[in-house]
């Protein structure tokens, strides 16, 4: 988990991070827990985002940083000819089972978002939830997104936002692991300056819009012990702390849950705030 980077002149200065390295830990972090149980619970975004990009029967799809294949299966389900791509393959094997429990067709391969093994312009489409705004090199993961779509095509994401639940989470798990330094915030991938400065000029369209995911667990420990658990990056957090430094956390947490649910009464419900991007390649 990473907090937001200022920019300033001394990190400009700063030597680039070690990107390898920095990859086969979030290859291990994503690999730890068991991600696919947080991510079925998301599988309405990715719904919604094959509506907006309005999918249709036939067309070629590419779900890159796909995780357990919610937007693999939205895709797939509108009768895509998909390709579900992830660098973790525990991942993909959940991907699998739950294509296969569907009946639907997929091609499932390990690939990694900032080298994608395929031609320029292969696809018709290409999207991502929740997955491509990890990479470290946020450039050359952009750029391959661009790269493999055909001319006229859409790329499709959801990214959390900087404001939303899920960043405060990040911000305050970043109080107690801090980032890499000279590493870029994912949250970057969920403003609409950066979608703008980072694909304005190979974009003839781009239209952006402020959704809401709901989070929906039985109280706020419940979530904190489901996202310790399951949910790689806070496992990893955890297990990096001193007993009383991850107690703090754990008590920051569940205080941030209770702060942002929508009611005093009841099982949590907490609006996540996340960025819908639809954007056509010139």
């Amino acid at each position: 988990m990473t907090t937001i980077v200022e920019c300033d002149i001394s990190q400009m200065a700063a030597p680039a991070p070690d990107f390898k390295s920095l990859k086969n830990k979030q290859r291990a972090a994503w690999s730890s827990g068991d991600y696919a149980v947080l991510g079925t619970t998301l599988q309405i975004v990715g719904e919604e985002l094959a509506e907006a990009m309005d999918l249709r029967a036939g067309r070629r799809v590419l779900d890159v940083a796909a995780g357990n294949g919610n937007a693999t299966l939205a895709a797939a389900r509108r009768w895509c000819d998909v390709t579900s791509t992830d660098y973790v393959e525990a991942l993909l094997q959940r991907g699998r089972q739950r294509a296969d429990a569907e009946g639907l067709r997929v091609d499932f391969r390990q690939a990694d978002a900032e080298a994608l093994p395929f031609q320029d312009e292969t696809f018709d489409a290409v999207v991502s939830t929740f997955g491509v705004m990890f990479t470290p090199d946020q450039g050359r993961a952009a750029a391959e997104m661009v790269r493999v779509l055909k001319s006229g095509g859409r790329i499709g994401m959801a990214n959390w936002t900087p404001e939303g639940f899920i960043g405060q989470i990040f911000r305050t798990i970043g109080r107690y692991v801090p980032p890499p330094a000279g590493l870029k915030s994912p949250l970057l991938w969920g403003t609409r300056e950066w979608i703008k400065r980072t694909f304005g000029l190979q974009a003839s369209t781009i239209t952006m819009e402020n959704r809401y995911f709901l989070f929906r667990y039985r109280s706020a420990q419940h979530f904190l012990d489901v996202f310790r658990a399951y949910y790689g990056p806070v496992l990893k957090a955890f297990e990096a702390l001193e007993e009383s430094a991850a107690k703090a956390l754990a008590l920051d947490i569940i205080n941030l849950v209770e702060s942002s649910k929508t009611s005093a009464e009841g099982p949590v419900v907490v609006p996540a705030e996340y960025l819908e991007i639809v954007l056509t390649k010139r």
